[in-house]
């Protein structure tokens, strides 16, 4: 079966969901949202780092230098305030969105 492409907007709640839980370099996110997607939901690198460098800017996660666990230098991503708002905010969206796709799949 074919991964689950992600929609337009939906990578960045991902991210924050998953740095809710600690934090975590770049490499250790994608390896997370796979395995809580069994796999469905893959996130290569030309994704990522922009979604992660653009949520910096926007003030939701900062990051800094530290050793990963095979003792390389990895950029470590924390999340914010503003990021944790803005994670209320998106699971807010997320099951309005839900609940609407899935009024119109029952009566179609």
């Amino acid at each position: 079966m074919a991964n689950i492409e992600i929609l337009q907007g939906t990578l960045d709640m991902l991210i924050l969901r998953v740095l809710d839980r600690g934090d975590m370099h770049g490499w250790g996110i994608a390896e997370r949202i796979a395995q809580l997607s069994t796999k469905d939901l893959l996130v290569g690198e030309g994704s990522l780092y922009p979604a992660l460098y653009r949520m910096q800017d926007k003030g939701w996660i900062e990051s800094e230098w530290g050793q990963s666990d095979n003792n390389r230098r990895a950029k470590y991503y924390r999340l914010t305030k503003a990021g944790r708002r803005q994670l209320d905010e998106e699971k807010e969206s997320w099951s309005r969105l839900v609940t609407a796709v899935a009024k119109v799949m029952a009566s179609a």
